[in-house]
């Protein structure tokens, strides 16, 4: 225990040292800050134009003549922020400087329309015109106070190399510029053109943005003076920071910020924090202190107070007061200023919700969380299940409001997206989070607000349980309920009717018919209607990263998993024969399906094939797939003491066994191909392989004292191996509805990369479930979307060298299991030190039934394939996410996911598509690389991938059935020749889905081994040459893109 908690501070010592910059750095940092302030205080007085931010004063509505005035440099100007707070924590490295503005530049009742923020710009402007002409200042730009339009601020970029990316906040302040009674946050109204119904209404976000800037001073001052001398407070905040902007959905305009959280920190070490936070505590527990507080305080709903219990100032109607007018209320240290005013209720549950799973993270995760709190990016594309992007540039709703009254345009239009999203989606959702990071990256301040709200408004939706977000219909008020049915009709239109259920009930509903296969469209169904409608928008102007990635899952425009409920009853019907067989010796006990198709896991899960039933009255289509692909299915036997010890006795009365079911089977019906390999059953559209899995080889290695059943019959340990995880994978995905799905891509996203040769698809499966199951520091996904997303980071930034992945199904690991895995996962780490290219398993998959990760990875991948493998799962991830936040943009499309560059490889093998298998699995036909053509092959007329079934070629359905090719591949075999014919040459990429091109890489000169003489390896040519012979008449041509090196 004392080595962990020594592991999580080393750790946390170390991000902190990275985290902070130096303090060479800072102090370079705190002269360049001087110097700027000094700048700042020498501006000569002059009158201050509104010409020179014409646009921002039009935009707000003024007049320029009321808002001339002659400056006068600032009366006060002070470090605050982090840099007073000693808690800079990089990347953003910037120091707050602020400005105090002389109370002769403005009148009493400028805080009326808008007048202070004017004046307030205009001020800067005379700042920024004279700093723009010091040789000190490299650059001035403008940007916002966050996030606010009408509260500009300068960025002000001194010469200084010790900190990259620094640079100076200019920040103004207005203390105490107004009378504090005009700006009454519940009561006053400041700007006379916000009324309803010709009545002015209160502006209290208005009002709460000026006074913010009247005490921001004093709020500094006594943040600042509690964090002085207080190393692990300083430290905690930093952490604090780090958690924060990792989430960056809560580091936002409307939700937490560096300031606020220092001030909740000062808020926890006061009396009326309840002084939760003390001096003796270290920097982790004031850190979990902290998101405590934020998952589960009551005190949220009473309100915060930054003021000492004996000095309060605000009464408990003015808390009141606020908590009314605001979602969320901290008063600040005057009583005055609600600095939480940005923060809206669906922030604040996302923070909580956040808080609440970092706590679940500090308790569950090892060495305290680290990676999941501090290393890993919970950003919008990986944290929700769906996200929409929303173009409001230009829209009517937009242009008819002005853009700024009590609160801007942009976060009104923030608040009614959500609003309707939330009315119209009810409680198929567990989050709506509508954020519009609405300043421009680059804003001149002449241009106004005019380039405002140019980036799409973006939405990230949280799934309910499946079940609730996947219905087809919503069940709205009686027609009875005047009043509501009205409202009803009034918000769907023409969506909405009148219905009566099967209970006799009589309501208002919407539905939302669609295809099983198509149900995750709903939520974008439901969501593109209600905002085309209420916001005026186009389809265009929305996009909603649902369904995208379908594309490679769909075979003829549909998902052959609808087809699934065939499948099961083919297999029932299956099952219940072989258990009613009695003229077989032994009767059959147990009959499991193994293959992934049943366990909802397979990419193209097979569609009935039409002479794959007993009799002919199915009607025959045309055409039908030559070969049939068979479903493997594991039986049991009663028990017996007749069974022969001797493996290879055992394994001849197994197939006579089988011999024996299959006769029997055929007797009644079924059309069976039987051979001493494998027993076929051919029923109800599909083919089913027969296998006997016997106990007795395990048992008796188990009662030798052998666990891990290391020496049982490689046939039964495999049968026992996948009987396991096909039961276990099962269970999950009952649990699971998303599951599916995701493996589906992930393994449609290994094959086209052509890993399909070194990753089995059991192992895909695993670890797709370990994100699921440990899905921290996010919830399990609940789309397909999200889900491939984090499979690809998941792949791309496990440790595999030096960490076993744990996938605890059924959550009945002990900490004796876990000591067990770790001790296998070092025994087989061992070799390390003297090789650590040659590990095995490189990856190491630990499960209930295979803790030494015998089962799915022990040959394969290698290392250095595992270390490719995470490098495309890298840069696949960096281009979803960038596709589900940015969209497609030129080149970079959705398509791009799925395919994969041939040039990486040294040489090309192409196939002819239509001598394929299944040549309509194929997504995207290969390209010729750039290489030297070797050789061109023609397409052999022995084998075609569909045969015709019209009358005059069926004369014995009996006949034509024998044509059928049982589990024949072209590809398979094409490689399996190859790997014999040159086994230490190359090794050999391929798609086992669906793909017309195999990658070759040339194995090392140490791995194909030289003999004494160092004989040169033959001429590359010439072998490529040979592998076109191999595959004469599958194989369109040969390139050689780099010959083989010489070590």
């Amino acid at each position: 225990m004392v080595s962990a908690e020594y592991s999580i501070d080393l750790k946390l010592s170390e991000l902190l040292k990275q985290a902070r910059p130096s303090a060479t750095s800072l102090r370079a940092a705190g002269e360049a800050t001087d110097a700027v302030g000094e700048l700042i205080k020498s501006v000569p007085p002059q009158q201050a134009a509104p010409e020179a931010a014409s646009g921002f004063v039009i935009d707000l509505g003024l007049a320029a003549e009321k808002l001339a005035f002659s400056f006068r440099p600032p009366e006060v100007v002070r470090l605050a922020g982090s840099h007073a707070a000693g808690a800079v924590t990089r990347p953003d490295v910037a120091a707050d400087l602020l400005v105090r503005l002389p109370k002769e530049c403005f009148h009493e009742k400028d805080f009326l329309n808008h007048r202070y923020h004017a004046k307030r710009c205009l001020y800067l402007c005379v700042i920024e015109k004279s700093l723009r002409s010091s040789p000190l200042i490299r650059k001035v730009s403008w940007s916002t106070f966050q996030d606010e339009a009408r509260k500009p601020v300068l960025h002000v970029y001194p010469e200084i190399a010790e900190l990259p990316g620094f640079y100076v906040r200019i920040i103004p302040t207005a203390s105490s510029l107004f009378d504090l009674s005009k700006l009454n946050l519940s009561t006053r109204n400041n700007v006379r053109a916000y009324t309803k119904d010709g009545i002015n209404q209160p502006t209290p976000r208005y009002n709460n943005s000026i006074l913010e800037d009247m005490f921001l001073e004093e709020n500094a001052e006594y943040t600042g003076s509690t964090f002085a001398n207080w190393k692990t407070l300083q430290e905690a905040l930093v952490l604090l920071k780090v958690w924060a902007r990792q989430r960056t959905s809560i580091y936002s305009h409307d939700c937490l910020n560096g300031y606020l959280i220092s001030a909740i920190l000062v808020f926890l070490t006061m009396d009326s924090g309840g002084s939760i936070i003390n001096r003796s505590m270290t920097t982790r527990q004031i850190f979990r202190v902290a998101i405590n507080f934020f998952a589960t305080s009551k005190m949220w709903s009473k309100g915060l107070v930054i003021q000492p219990m004996k000095k309060r100032t605000i009464s408990k109607e003015g808390i009141a007061h606020l908590l009314k007018t605001f979602d969320v209320a901290i008063c600040d240290v005057s009583g005055h200023v609600n600095l939480a005013f940005r923060m809206t209720k669906s922030a604040f549950s996302e923070l909580q919700d956040e808080a609440a799973c970092t706590l679940n993270c500090l308790d569950k995760c090892r060495d305290g969380g680290f990676e999941e709190l501090f290393m890993t990016k919970v950003d919008f594309g990986a944290k929700f299940d769906s996200c929409l992007r929303i173009n409001l540039k230009g829209n009517s709703k937009v242009t008819a409001l002005s853009f700024c009254l009590d609160d801007e345009s942009w976060r009104v239009l923030e608040k009614d997206v959500q609003s309707l999203l939330q009315q119209g989606l009810t409680d198929r959702t567990k989050m709506i989070r509508v954020l519009w990071r609405s300043t421009p990256s680059e804003w001149n301040i002449m241009d106004g607000f005019s380039e405002f709200g140019s980036s799409p408004l973006i939405v990230g939706v949280m799934l309910s349980l499946l079940e609730k977000s996947y219905r087809l219909v919503d069940i709205g008020p009686n027609p009875e309920n005047h009043d509501e049915a009205i409202k009803f009709r009034k918000f769907w239109g023409e969506k909405a009717e009148l219905r009566r259920f099967k209970d006799g009930a009589i309501a208002e509903s919407t539905v939302w018919e669609t295809e099983t296969w198509e149900r995750h469209t709903i939520i974008k169904r439901i969501a593109d209607y209600v905002l085309t409608k209420h916001l005026l928008l186009q389809q265009e102007d929305l996009t909603h990263v649902v369904d995208q990635l379908d594309f490679c899952l769909l075979v003829g425009g549909q998902d052959p998993v609808s087809s699934s409920g065939a499948l099961l009853e083919a297999f029932d019907t299956l099952a219940k024969q072989l258990r009613l067989l009695d003229d077989v010796p032994l009767k059959i006990s147990t009959v499991q399906p193994l293959d992934s198709a049943f366990r909802h896991t397979s990419v193209f899960p097979p569609e009935p094939h039409p002479l794959a039933y007993e009799k002919s009255s199915q009607r025959l289509p045309n055409f039908a797939a030559t070969c049939v692909r068979s479903l493997e299915v594991m039986i049991q036997l009663e028990g017996s003491g007749n069974w022969p010890l001797d493996p290879v006795a055992m394994e001849k009365t197994k197939s006579a066994f089988l011999l024996r079911i299959g006769e029997s089977l055929e007797d009644r019906g079924m059309f069976v191909t039987a051979s001493e390999d494998e027993v076929n059953v051919l029923t109800s559209g599909y083919s089913f392989l027969l296998k006997i899995f016997h106990e007795r080889g395990l048992v008796v290695q188990k009662q030798a004292g052998d666990s891990n059943i290391q020496s049982a019959p490689s046939e039964d340990k495999e049968l026992f191996f996948r009987s396991q995880h096909s039961s276990m994978i099962n269970g999950l995905h009952g649990i699971y509805q998303a599951y599916g799905p995701v493996v589906r891509l992930a393994k449609r996203w290994i094959s086209a990369h052509l890993f399909s040769s070194f990753i089995s698809e059991e192992a895909v499966e695993l670890v797709v479930a370990y994100l699921f199951l440990r899905p921290f520091p996010f919830h399990a996904p609940s789309s397909r979307v999200t889900g491939f997303l984090r499979f690809l980071r998941l792949l791309s930034s496990f440790d595999w060298t030096f960490s076993p992945m744990i996938v605890d199904i059924n959550n009945d690991f002990n900490l004796k299991d876990e000591k067990e895995i770790n001790e296998n996962f070092m025994l087989s780490r061992r070799s390390y030190e003297q090789n650590p290219h040659d590990i095995e398993p490189a990856m190491f998959l630990a499960t209930s039934y295979d803790k030494s990760s015998e089962a799915w990875t022990k040959q394969s991948p290698s290392k250095s394939v595992l270390k490719r493998i995470a490098s495309y799962a890298k840069s696949s991830a960096e281009l979803l996410t960038n596709l589900i936040i940015h969209g497609q943009s030129g080149q970079y499309t959705w398509e791009c996911l799925f395919r994969t560059p041939l040039s990486n490889y040294d040489a090309v093998i192409l196939l002819h598509k239509e001598k394929l298998c299944r040549p309509h699995h194929v997504l995207f036909p290969a390209e010729i690389p750039n290489g030297k053509l070797v050789i061109q092959g023609k397409p052999s007329n022995d084998f075609h991938p569909y045969m015709p079934l019209s009358k005059s070629v069926v004369r014995s359905l009996h006949d034509t059935r024998d044509k059928l090719l049982v589990n024949f591949d072209p590809t398979a075999y094409f490689l399996r020749d190859l790997k014999c014919a040159f086994p230490m040459t190359f090794k050999l990429w391929h798609d086992s889905i669906g793909g017309d091109a195999i990658g070759l890489t040339w194995e090392s000169s140490k791995k194909r081994g030289r003999d004494e003489d160092d004989e040169a390896m033959p001429d590359p040519t010439s072998i490529l040459k040979e592998v076109g012979d191999v595959g004469k008449g599958l194989v369109r041509s040969v390139h050689l893109l780099k010959a083989p090196k010489l070590e």
